[in-house]
């Protein structure tokens, strides 16, 4: 193998490239603006000091945003893949991170071998409330009125009308609305 052909940089980009369908100088330029903007939208809704700004910057990123939701300060939502992401209506969203993907960035080894990179959506139902300090990860769908627990990691799907918590999040208990 060249030793161009193993740099984490170099494969990144390309898998980036080929997703969004980008080519040559052009698509380079375009996928580093679309980059750009959306890490400078990120980085305002984050430190908003109104929940309406962060909203509206978030769905100018491309995340699906419902009505009437709440998404509060530091809240870190995919800025590679924000298409990818649904909050549906009344859902509230504490300081969380929300990730479409994963990808073993640096290690060319382990994302050839073991872990590729994985880019599934991510849906939060209507009512959900993901409380502070929460990593939703990819493909997980957080079910209608759903509570996640503080600092919870959800790898894996969350049924409607549940409280779950933990690392991984697992159900604790249902609720009884």
């Amino acid at each position: 193998m060249k030793e161009h052909e193993n740099d984490p940089t170099k494969i990144n980009y390309r898998e980036l490239m080929d997703y969004y369908k980008l080519s040559g100088v052009s698509g380079s330029i375009r996928l580093k603006t679309f980059l750009g903007r959306n890490l400078v939208l990120q980085t305002l809704a984050e430190f908003s000091p109104l929940t309406s700004m962060t909203v509206a910057l978030q769905r100018m990123k491309g995340v699906n945003v419902g009505k009437h939701v709440y998404i509060g300060q530091r809240t870190f939502i995919d800025i590679l893949y924000p298409h990818l992401i649904t909050i549906e209506d009344y859902v509230s969203i504490g300081y969380s991170m929300i990730f479409a993907h994963t990808n073993p960035t640096n290690s060319y080894l382990i994302k050839e071998k073991l872990y590729p990179r994985t880019v599934k959506p991510v849906k939060i139902k209507k009512g959900a409330w993901v409380t502070a300090g929460c990593i939703i990860l990819p493909g997980v769908t957080i079910g209608e009125h759903a509570i996640i627990g503080a600092g919870s990691i959800v790898n894996r799907d969350i049924p409607p009308k549940t409280l779950a918590a933990g690392q991984p999040a697992r159900v604790i208990k249902n609720l009884d609305i």
